[in-house]
């Protein structure tokens, strides 16, 4: 019961009749206003919560402001804001202190414009907002992203002589940058004489968030002093817009040049930079330090390195680290089962998927997109539109342009082109890319030249430099021995500028990434390579494999 973790006085009808909970000190008496300050860290359920409300009631003690603000702080910390609300309501007159307690539980992206409306009745009921207010109701704004009402919010800023305090600058700052104004926060920034760690740490966010990563850079170099936060955020911007070398430098340059130990966030970053790379001695050496340093309790690093391993070819690793999780969560359970498709182990995703519903762990959105991949990888046509209904019809999640893609590569691949077709025409909303991508390959396999053409018009307007969309038709062409439209095709791509980029891949070996290109002959071991994959064409052909050449592959130098 609750009531055993608070003091005997509180809930003892006498008194007299019972000890102090703890030796006294001196003539000090710790009183329940004392006492009921620390329990609320100790709250974990609404039940907990009512009852010390309860007890504030019939004693009077909600009337005292510092104790109702933390009473409310820690219903918003436990999802209780709705309460937390009505208890701010029946206070008469609540401070500004109370006031940016609340603003601040309301600050959140869900509550946002109630945080605004609260800090607009601060000025009606004749109140001043503080330093306090502002970083709080500038978050909510940010939240919002309405770049002219934080402007709005800043020209209180100025009015009210608050306009050199550092914590507001920073929020002015994070505000602009959210809503869209990286300029006005660079501005902002550089007419700031004194700056401390997290001011800069915010600008570099800002830019990071517009996709602005060189500047983001440049500024970071510029940083008289850095912090973890510091790494993490060029590290977690480098992953993000897919620069996986660069973000494993930048990780590696992080120990070697500041000492700085990675936390969490640095470690999610590295890895999902690993797992697009394929940098698996990297990853591994990750989890060796998760390890050493007892982070395996983690679930989202765990579930990064299952990923990483998975993607970076050892599914194997994969399993054996989601079996050696003691709590899983439906990202974990996700990740294994999109980790099985990957490597073509489509049953075994199957399979986990099972265990999955057996042991009562719901499945996402995400999850369908794994199983209808691995349907998609192994053929299973009639399971596939099974569990395209029942993601719908049992699990009531609504089918996202991803899951028709996947249904379409997955009726593409087992020759359903009609009906792949009207599923594309059924959607309800516009085809991507993917999408009629999957259908232009699928055109491909079957010869179809009318769908082919179809797909790759749409595909036009959608990627218009996309060289592969123009050389899959034009291997259809060339397998109906259409060479005039090969012709065409090429001159076409020509006409546009639509440059042929060559097919790349990488691995890494000895701590070190190896990237090649098709028709790049440079590598000091290609020789040796060329001679390696020589001699398993050799062998597969003992076992009966003959390639398929479709023809008619576009290649051609620019000029």
């Amino acid at each position: 019961m609750f009531s055993r973790l608070l003091p005997p006085r509180l809930f003892s009808s006498s008194s007299s009749s019972l000890p102090p909970p703890y030796p006294i000190k001196s003539q000090t008496r710790l009183t329940p206003l004392h006492r009921l300050i620390p329990l609320l860290t100790q709250c974990s359920t609404f039940g907990h919560i009512n009852q010390v409300h309860a007890f504030m009631l019939s004693r009077g003690l909600d009337m005292d402001n510092l104790l109702l603000s933390k009473y409310i702080h820690a219903c918003s910390l436990l999802g209780f804001k709705e309460y937390a609300y009505l208890v701010f309501q029946r206070k008469e007159k609540p401070n500004i202190y109370l006031y940016n307690t609340m603003i601040r539980c309301l600050s959140q992206s869900d509550s946002a414009k109630d945080a605004i409306f609260l800090y607009n009745a601060i000025h009606v009921v004749g109140l001043r907002p503080d330093t306090y207010s502002f970083p709080f109701v500038l978050k909510a704004v940010a939240h919002l992203g309405v770049l002219d009402l934080g402007r709005q919010v800043h020209s209180q800023v100025v009015r009210i002589g608050l306009g050199s305090d550092i914590h507001i600058l920073t929020g002015l700052i994070y505000m602009y940058s959210s809503c869209g104004g990286i300029n006005d926060a660079r501005m902002l920034f550089d007419g700031i004489l004194h700056r401390d760690v997290v001011l800069w740490n915010v600008m570099i966010t800002g830019y990071i968030k517009v996709g602005n990563l060189d500047d983001a850079c440049v500024l970071f170099e510029l940083m008289p002093e850095r912090n973890v936060v510091s790494w993490t955020t060029v590290i977690s911007g480098y992953a993000q817009m897919k620069r996986p070398d660069e973000a494993i430098a930048m990780f590696r340059r992080m120990q070697v040049e500041d000492g700085v130990e990675p936390d969490e966030i640095a470690l999610l970053a590295v890895l999902s930079a690993c797992a697009d790379l394929g940098a698996l001695d990297l990853g591994e050496w990750i989890h060796i330090f998760i390890n050493k340093h007892g982070l395996y309790r983690t679930i989202p690093l765990m579930n990064a390195l299952i990923d990483m391993y998975a993607k970076s070819g050892n599914i194997a690793k994969a399993f054996e680290v989601f079996k050696k999780m003691k709590h899983k969560s439906v990202i974990t359970w996700t990740t294994m089962i999109a980790g099985f498709a990957l490597h073509g182990l489509g049953m075994d995703a199957l399979k986990m998927f099972q265990q999955m519903e057996r042991e009562n762990v719901e499945p996402n959105d995400v999850t369908f997109l794994g199983i209808l991949s691995a349907c998609s990888h192994i053929g299973l046509t009639d399971l596939g539109r099974w569990y395209f209904d029942r993601m719908m019809l049992w699990y009531k999640i609504k089918p996202k342009v991803e899951h028709y893609g996947c249904m379409v590569d997955l009726l593409g691949r087992a020759g359903c082109l009609k009906e792949a077709q009207a599923l594309v025409q059924d959607m309800p909303f516009e085809a991507n890319a993917a999408i009629w991508g999957a259908l232009l390959a699928a055109s491909r396999i079957y010869g179809e030249v009318d769908l082919g053409e179809q797909a790759l018009v749409n595909l036009i307007e959608l990627e218009p430099h996309n060289s592969g969309n123009y050389i899959l038709l034009s291997n259809i062409y060339a397998a109906q021995d259409r060479w005039d439209d090969v012709g065409k095709l090429r001159k076409v791509m020509k006409d546009r500028g639509v440059k042929n980029i060559p097919g790349a891949s990488s691995i890494e070996v000895d701590g070190m990434v190896h990237e090649f290109t098709s028709r790049d002959g440079s590598h000091p071991c290609f020789k040796r390579m060329h001679k390696v994959l020589c001699n398993i064409n050799r062998h597969l052909k003992t076992f009966g494999y003959a390639p398929k050449f479709c023809g008619g592959f576009l290649d051609f130098e620019e000029g």
